[in-house]
């Protein structure tokens, strides 16, 4: 996990995505945003604390030619006055490679790379090599054509040349980038598909025309305004969630005025695979009774088998069973994210001597967190410690807290020799006071008392700190020792996803129950089309403020590929009582996994788990009741 940034000045850019809904606000002088670059700095270093790199690109005239020069040849003073200045801003989190890297990254061509991401397909990274650095090298060849299109009529010649878009289409696994891209004058920018990295943006408007990108906004960022209606409008209003996809700034000179002047542009992805993943549908929707009746028969086959023969036994795609096709695939996702030597080389803490794994996982006990938890199991060599990171604001009693202890015992029986973990994390929200006005800057610009809670409980559990329970053996008697402990561990496993994609929420109930099969299959296509903006940037800038590097093995191209192959019968059965129908496909992941009492567990969110919600619901609105009547079926807007 990395923070990375940029800060445009002098150009004169024409964006189509300003916000014109804050444009009057905005264009009032005592309403004018203040951004604390020093604070955005602070809050980068905070995601990658291994290294703060900053790099200035300037921007010339000179004979109406775009000329670019370092800040270290602008220090000796070249004589030409400056029209413009990137900056960019790169803090780098370790996790891969055999050395140490710092960001950002320039080459010998004088190309400017920020990266925030993992390489876990499409572009080949040997298992010493950092993904950021393959991506500098294979960036460095693309085309630099002014359509930024890569067409026949490319004049770049050499063998494999790409354009960025097609080259950042390859790509497999969750990432955020800022390149600059010397030969054509060209920043690019984006993020991945599905959104799984934070980068935020602000749109030049006529009071700030900058265009700034960052992956979190700061604590410090404030709204000067006096106007009553708007005083609780904050930096929030300043930053958006940057959409997903491929963008352009090509930088050019203005003939009329000798400006620099540029127009955002936005990039198809290239490849059929992300083409046919972004629209999300599904060929079989509505089953015929004689499809449900064979997919019952299919799945009873599997729950005859002995467990320990089905966690052992070798997965094909080509199997008859869509469980098994599903847990072979979050199987390899798993084992792409937590691969040891992808990792520890480049670790400073010695997790070979300590037995420490740099992999834990969000832990409620529940149904994905317990099938993460016992896949990791098989990825590890069992020397290694697994933390499970839990947290509660109701200690032993809240919901998740019960289950995750319950969780615990069943994951030693099917994994023994496993040292597991239980780091359960207490806190009470009253005395979070501090903490809480560092995450509301977090979760911007989410701006719920939901996203709040949701953010807060993750913001805690990857911090990791808490206590485990150690059993002392005396006189035949076990003794329960509670001992402080911080975990780690710089990887967090995390089971977004797994809802959107297999009817876990109350609403996909609802939908069904209103519309039948089609209902549900439109409401959670729309929940994956949006997590991006509803969930993962918010979860993303929360997790990584710790140090920690949030994954999801749900959100793999290929979990994502498997999953709408399969029929949506299949997926969820929505006439069953809840723990039963909801995620059936996983319910039936879990048996396979030998989990059959984490197989009939309902769904529970963090926020309700935790019990962080009942404790914001009293202190915000005085009891729950009077929290719903304020919602009125919406949102509460913190203010």
């Amino acid at each position: 996990m990395c923070g990375i940034a940029l800060f445009i000045s002098g150009i004169r850019i024409d964006s189509p995505y300003r916000q014109p809904h804050l444009t009057k606000f905005l264009e009032t002088p005592s309403n004018q945003v203040d951004i604390d670059v020093e604070g955005i700095k602070a809050a980068l270093r905070r995601r990658g604390p291994d290294s703060l790199g900053i790099k200035n690109v300037f921007l010339w005239l000179d004979d109406q030619r775009v000329v670019s020069e370092s800040d270290e040849l602008v220090k000796r003073g070249s004589g030409l006055g400056s029209c413009g200045k990137l900056e960019f801003i790169g803090a780098t989190l370790q996790l891969r490679g055999s050395r140490p890297v710092s960001q950002p990254l320039v080459d010998s061509f004088g190309n400017v790379l920020v990266y925030n991401g993992e390489i876990f397909g499409g572009v080949q990274v040997s298992m010493d090599s950092n993904d950021a650095e393959v991506l500098m090298e294979s960036l460095g060849k693309c085309c630099s054509c002014e359509s930024h299109n890569h067409a026949k009529e490319c004049s770049s010649s050499g063998e494999g040349l790409n354009s960025v878009p097609e080259l950042l289409s390859e790509i497999k696994g969750p990432w955020a980038l800022i390149y600059w891209q010397e030969s054509s004058k060209t920043i690019w920018f984006g993020k991945d598909a599905f959104g799984r990295r934070s980068l935020l943006v602000h749109w030049p408007n006529s009071v700030d025309s900058r265009l700034l990108l960052s992956s979190v906004s700061s604590v410090s960022s404030i709204c000067k305004s006096s106007d009553s209606n708007h005083s609780e409008i904050t930096e929030l209003s300043f930053w958006e969630e940057l959409p997903c996809g491929v963008y352009s700034l090509s930088i050019q000179a203005l003939d009329t005025d000798k400006h620099l002047v540029s127009q955002v542009r936005n990039h198809d992805w290239t490849t059929v695979m992300l083409q046919e993943l972004i629209k999300w549908e599904r060929s079989s929707v509505a089953p015929v009774t004689e499809q449900i009746n064979f997919s019952a028969l299919n799945i009873q086959s599997s729950q005859d088998m002995p467990s320990a023969c089905l966690v052992n036994m070798p997965v094909e795609i080509e199997s008859s069973s869509s469980a098994v096709a599903v847990l072979d695939a979050l199987r390899k996702s798993v084992m792409r994210r937590t691969v040891l030597n992808h990792i520890c080389q480049a670790v400073p803490c010695d997790f070979e001597v300590k037995g420490n794994a740099p992999v834990a996982v969000l832990f409620s006990g529940g149904l994905d967190s317990m099938i993460l938890a016992a896949i990791l199991n098989e990825c590890l060599d069992t020397k290694y410690e697994i933390d499970l990171l839990n947290v509660s604001f109701d200690g032993q009693s809240a919901p998740d807290r019960i289950s995750s202890r319950d969780g615990l015992k069943e994951l030693c029986k099917v994994a023994p020799l496993r040292r597991w973990k239980l780091v359960e994390i207490d806190a009470k929200l009253s005395s979070l006071t501090s903490e809480i006005k560092h995450v509301m800057s977090l979760i911007k610009p989410a701006d719920t008392y939901m996203d709040l809670n949701i953010g807060i409980a993750l913001w805690l559990a990857a911090g990791g700190n808490g206590r485990v329970d150690e059993f002392i053996g005396l006189d035949n008697d076990v003794v329960h020792h509670h001992v402080k402990y911080k975990s780690e561990a710089r990887i967090l496993l995390v089971g977004s996803g797994a809802d959107e994609q297999c009817a876990g929420y109350g609403r996909h109930k609802t939908k069904y129950r209103l519309g039948s099969w089609p209902r549900l299959h439109e409401e959670m296509k729309l929940d994956m089309q949006r997590i991006w903006k509803r969930n993962l940037g918010r979860d993303d800038r929360c997790i990584s403020d710790n140090g920690k590097e949030a994954r999801f093995p749900f959100l793999d191209e290929n979990v994502i590929r498997t999953l709408l192959d399969i029929p949506l019968w299949e997926i969820a059965d929505l006439d069953q009582p809840s723990g039963v129908g909801d995620k059936r496909i996983l319910r039936e992941v879990a048996k396979l996994l030998g989990l059959y009492e984490a197989a009939v567990l309902p769904k529970r969110a963090i926020q309700f788990g935790s019990r962080i919600a009942r404790e914001s619901n009293r202190q915000n609105f005085g009891s729950n009741r009077a929290a719903n009547q304020a919602s009125a079926g919406s949102a509460v807007i913190i203010t």
